[in-house]
Order: C-alpha cells, then structure tokens, then sequence
C-alpha cells in the first residue's frame, strides 16, 4: 500500500451528527430536516431534483419539534424552544430559510404542540398550555383571518388533540392519566365519544387515531391485550373493532394512504422495529424489510412512496426513501473516517432477575485490540422507555476507549408487553433496582466484569437508579457517572412540568399516602452509603429533572467530603444538543473513568 494512515483516532466518534425529523413536501420534490450538522441543531434541505446537497433553513441553533411544510410551499411551520428549556412556540419561515417568525404573541413559558395542518394549509391545529397548564387547550389558528379558536378544553388530564377527520368537523383527541393508562374520544356534532368499550377506570392505552374517512377512526389500543394491536371506531354505529393482532409485537406508529386504502404499522419487538403493510379491504397483512433496526418517523406520501427515518445501534440515523427493490438512502450521515467494521453491535443477552423474571439487555464488547477489561453498566431513562438498538456516539465512543457496556431492559422497560412495563409504577426504587443488581451479578458470573472494574453510567431515570445504586450497592462498583438524575422523590414531584402533574400519583406516587416508599426509594436517604467517587451532570434549564435535584445531592455529599465532581451545562436542557457540550460532557466522562480505574 502506497499510504499507511494511522488507526482512528477516539475523536473521530464524535464527528457524527443527528437527524432527528423530516418532513417531505407535498410534490415530493424536497426534504427539511432537523439536525445538528453545524453543531448547533437547525433546519436544513435537500432537493430531490438535481443537487442532493443540504442547505441550511435557519441560523437560530434551537432544536425543531416539528416540521410542517404548507402545501403550496408558501412557507414551513416549525417550533423552537430556548435552549432545552421544552417551551417549544409555533414559528413560520420563509420557504428559502431566514429568520423564523413567531406566529402568537406568548408568554415564555407557554408550550404549544403541533397537531395537524388542515389539507389547503390554511388551519393550524394545535395544543397549549397558555390559560391550562395542568391539562392543555388544543385550538384551531387560520393563517389567513388570524382567528384563533378553542376547539376542546383540557379537564382532569393532560389533553392533547390527536386527529382532525378530513372534512375538518369531527376530532380526536385523547385524555392521559398516565404512560401507561390514556383514553381516546372522539368528538362529533352529537357529543364526545369513548372510541374504547372500557369500564370507567379500566386502564388501557389508546394511540396513534388516523380518520381514514369522514366515519371511521384507526387506532392502536392495547385494550384487554399485552401488546398494542390495530383497532377502528365506527362513528355512526359507535362500534369499535379489532383490526389487526400481531403476535408479541406493538404497534406504536400508523400511517394511513387513501388511494390504495393501506395501513401502515411500526411495531416494537424488543430492542428492534419492525414495519408490516396492511390492506384495509382485504384484511391482508404483509411484512416489509427495514433499512435499519429502529423506526424513528415514517411518512407516506399522496404518491404512495413510504419515507423512513431509520438507525441501528452502529449507524447513525438516515432518511430512506421506498424504491422498486428495497430503500434509497437520501442522507448520508457516517461517523467521519469510521467504516462500518469499526463500530461495535450488541449481543442481545437474557438473565434472571431475583423473582425469576427474564430481563433482555445489549451487550456491547470493545473489540478486542482495544478492551482495558472494564465495564459501564447503563441503565436507560424513562422509565418507560427501553435501551434498543440506537446509535448513539457516546457508546461508540466509550467502546473505542475500551470499555464494554450492558444496557439492561428492566421492568418497566416498553416492547415486553403492557403488564412489563406496568411493573415501575409506584415501584422506581425496588423492583427495577433489583433487576440492575441481578444484572451486575450476571456480568461477574459470566466473567465479563467484576466489582473491581465496573462502572455506572445513566441519565434521567437512569441517573436516578444511578444514584440509588451508588447509595444502596456502592460495592458493585468502583465509580458513578450520575447525567440530571432524580435525587429526591419528594422535591421532583412537586417540580415537574405542569402538565406532568395530573399524572404523577399513577406514575410515581402521593408523597403524603406514600412517604414511607418516598423515603425509601429516594436516593437522597443513602446519602451515608455513597462512597465511590461520583461526577454529576446537569443541564441548568432542565425543565424535567430541574438543577435543584443535581444541586442538593452535590451539597450534602460535599457537606460530608466526598469525591464528588459537578459540571452544569448553562446553555442545556434535559440532554445535549449543542455539540460542544457533547463532547465536553464525553470526554468528561471518560477522564473521570480513567482517573478511577484500579
């Protein structure tokens, strides 16, 4: 070989980027996307004609909850919040990019959610908190008269628009209790309409309604089921039907195409995605083959062609679009001078839990030439939520250092069912944190690690088992990394987003009825046990897990002279989205590790 080039460097990890949405016009003829391809999140475009090159929308380096191209393309609608602070407001740009124009007058702290854009482009639907924090409005704005209308007002539950039928006179919109336990209505010229036959308090999901006409609503539900299954409401008869059942996988996306009257299903199943078409005439369903593990948006255009936005564990996410044979990558986003066989996929693993119970878990081993013998156990946040085959630079990254990882699903994890992911309510501190201690036991019987090289690694629920673990079980490991985790069960229910709050007893608990478990699941309680060296990150806007949770953890370990080291992130919310705080936080991180290996 003429040129021999050195190994990758670790730093070459952090040169990837996100995408983290997309929207595709309607004649198809080009894409905007939210990523970080500056550094900074912005909107960005492609055409599909000609040049495939992205061209930046916006300069604001805010994060987009969502993106909204009108019709004609007269302009995109997008939202923005302040450096993570989850106060995302509706802005409209114009369709060469600039600056983006607010489209309400709005105090800071009033959230507005996207929900639908009537097919003219002329009516913006959407949800706010402004005048009901605790359970939202959703309203109707005409870009044209200015005339912004209240459509539904939120009573007794986060309520949130979820569909607007296509003649613009029938919504749906859903009412939730919890994560877990969220009911559906549909609204029509007679009243508001259960779409579920459920008892009065009988806990089931309902998700994803689609109008495929003016009397039909498709939905996913998980109504007397473990797993999420297809499901319509006949709005003239009031008769809800099951549609489609597919073993030991959830439906958690549906897309609907009028022309050929097809459905389209994401489901999970475990650590990966799955897509399947469905004939609605026919009641014929058929698999289709994934560009990647994991679904994170699909879009079916009025053409037909099925859009995805897709990742695996080592790759990051791309857009893809159908072809004759497969998917047309659109994007492409690569780890710069990585090639694929550098990167590191996971094992799916399975072990036993103290009852018995079987937890699945990734496994990811440094490969070999790079393995220093240590492990970072990652427990994931959420709660319900899971650790599934994503990419994520920071593994990547700690993986190219030489540590191995274990990322355990434990109960209350989603893609086991309804029941499994049940398990965490009202239980944050003994069930799950049971799973993690077996899961640690599991590393040091199968030899992969031992107390003297493991670490602890998670952020949000997982920097609060985190620290529950660095209190309770301080001698499985030698050092914790704690990323905005839950320090106080008592102070983080009374701090969350308003919106939030109507949840909160199903979810966690009543600190008054449930002090006891409060005080025995709070971290803060093991304050004696903490012994190991600790670094704490937090995002000072954090509007989830606010600063305070960090700040007092960090004083009274201080208070009795520990090893604690703290970095706040002024500019940051609850995660990272700036890329220099990125790779601060990453490299942080790993000197921390390094500094306290044996």
């Amino acid at each position: 070989m003429m040129l021999q080039f050195p190994k990758p460097d670790v730093e070459q990890y952090f040169q990837t980027t996100v995408i983290r949405q997309f929207a595709v016009s309607r004649d198809e003829s080009r894409i905007v996307f939210s990523s970080n391809l500056n550094g900074h999140y912005n909107l960005w475009a492609i055409e599909m004609e000609g040049t495939a090159f992205p061209y930046p929308l916006t300069y604001i380096n805010q994060v987009s909850s969502f993106i909204a191209i009108d019709p004609e393309q007269r302009h995109i609608l997008c939202g923005f919040d302040r450096d993570g602070d989850e106060n995302y407001h509706i802005y409209a740009l114009p369709p060469a990019g600039g600056k983006p124009v607010p489209l309400f007058e709005a105090d800071e702290k009033d959230k507005m959610y996207f929900a639908h854009l009537s097919k003219d482009g002329e009516r913006l639907y959407y949800c706010t908190s402004r005048n009901n924090p605790n359970f939202l409005n959703s309203r109707v704005y005409n870009l044209r008269t200015k005339q912004d209308e209240l459509l539904i007002e939120g009573q007794g539950a986060a309520t949130d628009l979820e569909a607007v039928s296509p003649g613009e006179g029938r919504f749906v919109y859903g009412q939730s209790y919890s994560n877990t336990y969220r009911v559906l209505y549909v609204r029509t010229e007679e009243g508001d309409l259960p779409m579920v036959p459920a008892e009065e308090g009988e806990v089931h999901r309902s998700s994803r309604a689609i109008f495929v006409d003016e009397d039909t609503v498709v939905f996913a539900t998980d109504y007397k089921a473990e797993y999420a299954y297809a499901a319509s409401y006949h709005i003239p008869s009031r008769q809800f039907s099951e549609l489609c059942r597919i073993p030991r996988e959830g439906i958690v996306e549906i897309k609907w195409h009028k022309d050929s009257r097809t459905l389209y299903f994401v489901t999970e199943k475990g650590v990966e995605d799955r897509l399947y078409r469905f004939s609605l005439d026919a009641r014929e369903l058929e698999p289709m083959e994934l560009p990647n593990s994991l679904v994170d948006q699909i879009h079916v255009a009025q053409s037909g062609t099925v859009y995805l936005l897709a990742r695996g564990a080592a790759s990051p996410a791309n857009i893809y679009k159908q072809a004759d044979r497969g998917w047309k990558q659109l994007t492409r986003n690569l780890p710069t001078g990585l090639t694929p066989e550098q990167m590191v996929e996971p094992e799916v693993v399975t072990y036993s839990s103290f009852d018995g119970m079987e937890i699945e878990a990734l496994l990811f081993r440094a490969k070999a030439e790079a393995a220093n013998g240590y492990t970072i156990f990652w427990p994931h946040g959420g709660p319900q939520a899971a650790e599934r085959k994503q990419f994520r630079s920071m593994f990547q990254y700690f993986l190219a250092q030489g540590y191995h990882i274990f990322a355990p699903n434990f109960r209350g994890s989603t893609g086991y069912g309804s029941s499994f992911v049940k398990l965490v309510e009202c239980d944050w501190g003994e069930g799950p944190r049971l799973d993690c201690v077996a899961g640690m036991d599991w590393l040091f019987e199968q030899g992969i690690s031992s107390k003297e090289r493991l670490f602890i690694v998670g952020g949000s629920y997982g920097g609060y088992m985190t620290l529950l673990l660095a209190g309770r079980h301080a001698d499985y490991f030698r050092a914790a990394v704690d990323i905005f985790g839950v320090s106080n069960l008592f102070t983080f229910y009374h701090s969350v987003p308003e919106h939030w709050k109507p949840m909160m007893e199903r979810w966690v608990g009543e600190p008054e009825r449930d002090k006891e478990r409060f005080i025995k699941d709070s971290p803060i309680t093991y304050l004696e046990g903490m012994t190991n060296p600790m670094l704490v990150i937090q995002g000072a806007n954090d509007p989830r897990v606010v600063k305070a949770e960090s700040d007092q953890i960090v004083e009274q370990l201080r208070q009795q002279g520990r090893d604690v080291e703290y970095i706040v992130l002024d500019d940051e919310g609850h995660g990272f989205t700036k890329k220099e705080n990125e790779m601060r936080v990453y490299r942080a991180i790993v000197d921390f590790l390094q500094r306290h290996h044996g």
